[in-house]
């Protein structure tokens, strides 16, 4: 059924629309996004949430909204700066993916204790409910995106 809708084959009804948002770990409103106040979410520089401890500063690039499956966010990483410590749990949900982009400097993403260096231009996707952190072994500041897909389910 659900292949048969994307496709627009057919619509479906009030009850498989509910299955369907059930099976997708999302309300009925957020699947028919009924909840929505406007079409366009706009998040000017000035407006950016930010976050920053231990040489490590997060932009949220992104708002977060009913139903929304994905955020992007900038950081920035001193030098010799990392994210999190030893033993830190994944703190994305269970099937989450995270895309990484390096744009300027030295940065190595370290997934479930591998270490994988990226230059600038360089992207990774890796599961993000694995155990992992950023590294700057660089002089200078790196800067990186990062796209956070959630899961279709949440466990």
């Amino acid at each position: 059924m659900l292949s048969q809708v994307e496709r627009g084959e057919t619509s479906p009804t009030l009850a498989v629309a509910q299955k369907i948002a059930a099976g997708l770990g999302l309300s009925l409103s957020q699947l028919l996004r009924l909840d929505e106040s406007s079409h366009v979410a706009f998040v000017g520089r000035d407006d950016r949430r930010v976050d920053q401890s231990d040489g490590h500063r997060v932009e949220e690039l992104t708002r977060p909204l009913p139903g929304e499956r994905a955020s992007v966010s900038e950081h920035t990483l001193r030098p010799k700066a990392r994210t999190g410590g030893p033993g830190d749990r994944p703190i994305h949900a269970p099937g989450s993916r995270e895309t990484v982009v390096a744009l300027n400097g030295r940065l190595a993403v370290v997934i479930d204790e591998e270490r994988h260096p990226l230059s600038p231009g360089d992207a990774i996707t890796f599961d993000a409910d694995l155990p992992h952190h950023f590294e700057n072994p660089g002089r200078g500041d790196a800067r990186f995106l990062a796209v956070v897909t959630a899961g279709l389910r949440s466990t």
